[in-house]
């Protein structure tokens, strides 16, 4: 088993930039990621299985509501400290991550904004434990950069709601205790509906054959004449923008999590430059190779900052949408690049479970295009700066 040398790069000494709350999170997920996720993470990416004995320790280093307030479990912290947390985690693998950020962010925030203090309390202890966990039903089969379109829909029966359609690439569906799920009223309007796994007609089919976020459990949700109790409506914020709203503060974690995912390829690339001999001499010591790495640390300077500067924004409640997008969609171009740039400084070692590299380079694949492709995200900077909406 390999030991996990990692040793985060920061260029231009942005730890003067944190508080000691900040650094202490940051290492204490680093060193949990260290000790647990990756001594085992490669088999079980071989294996295509999420490992769910991690559950309870991700919840102890704060990493499922890490923002939400304490009285609701979560632990209280701010925008740059969960951002770290996302950092560290998507540093061992971004599928880990993504149930982490799934957790947090498309599960208990929309519960803690949206919905009321009953939900709140019945629901956001249990997720901040680990006890439960939760899942985000907006995707569908036929509707995925355009939400608006889904057709999963409800109807008031009286006493409870009927729910059917079905939703497709949810992350941590199979194993879910409730799912967030964001369906249309008769009226036409979008709201979000508390579906537990045990009521009559709900399944959650697992997804299977991934190339990409092996590590990770991904499903659907169907919905077969769902009785859904009428107290399980989120009655503080429907429409579009209510999931558009949880999708922001995911979207910041992502932006976050990829630079962790470039640093661990960058700094396997760089150790393994001054150990590979070929001609006589290191191979970091030709040209090419010193290129490709000079340009990794610039690019992951450029994102840590940017990130950072999104982060104080964040804390401040200022980060809008557009921004948020904008450091999404770099951040994970950067560090896909990374990837694909440090596997061939590895050559055909790059290929190989026994570094991390090409794991990190076919989950960036789907990272790039969850929660808002590549090109969605240009055109909402687009929008943005022109005023003009190119989606209509």
């Amino acid at each position: 088993m390999a030991s996990d040398l990692f040793e985060a790069p920061d260029y231009y000494n942005l730890d003067e930039l944190l508080t000691d709350e900040h650094k202490l999170v940051r290492d204490t997920t680093r060193n949990w990621v260290k000790k647990e996720i990756s001594p085992i993470i490669e088999d079980y990416a071989q294996k295509s299985e999420f490992p769910m004995h991690i559950t309870k320790g991700l919840a102890e280093i704060g990493a499922f509501g890490p923002y939400i307030p304490m009285k609701y479990g979560g632990a209280g912290l701010d925008q740059i400290s969960y951002g770290l947390i996302m950092q560290e985690i998507e540093r061992g693998d971004s599928g880990i991550r993504s149930t982490a950020s799934v957790q947090s962010s498309l599960v208990m925030y929309p519960i803690w904004k949206y919905g009321n203090e009953l939900q709140r309390q019945k629901y956001l202890p249990k997720l901040a434990s680990g006890a439960w966990i939760g899942c985000f039903g907006l995707t569908e089969p036929d509707h995925g950069s355009n939400p608006a379109g889904m057709i999963t829909n409800f109807k008031d029966k009286g006493d409870h709601y009927l729910l059917n359609g079905a939703k497709m690439w949810i992350s941590n569906a199979p194993f879910a205790h409730v799912a967030v799920v964001w369906a249309k009223d008769e009226n036409g309007r979008i709201h979000g509906l508390l579906v537990e796994r045990g009521m009559e007609g709900f399944s959650t089919p697992e997804t299977h054959s991934k190339w990409s976020l092996r590590a990770s459990a991904t499903g659907e949700l169907i919905f077969d004449n769902v009785k859904v109790p009428k107290e399980n409506l989120l009655p503080n914020k429907s429409g579009l923008g209510a999931p558009l709203g949880c999708l922001d503060s995911a979207r910041y974690g992502i932006a976050w999590g990829a630079i962790g995912a470039a640093m661990d390829c960058y700094d396997t690339a760089l150790r393994y430059s001054k150990e590979r001999i070929q001609f006589g001499k290191p191979i970091g010591q030709f040209q090419l190779q010193q290129k490709k790495l000079a340009e990794m640390i610039t690019e992951i300077t450029k994102a840590q900052i940017l990130t950072w500067r999104l982060g104080l924004l964040k804390n401040e409640d200022k980060a809008t949408s557009a921004q948020i997008s904008m450091a999404k969609r770099n951040n994970v171009h950067m560090a896909l690049n990374i990837a694909r740039e440090a596997r061939q400084i590895l050559g055909g070692m790059g290929i190989t479970g026994e570094y991390s590299i090409m794991r990190h380079a076919m989950n960036l694949e789907s990272v790039i295009t969850y929660e808002g492709t590549h090109d969605i995200h240009l055109l909402i900077t687009g929008l943005d700066i022109t005023g003009l909406n190119a989606f209509k």
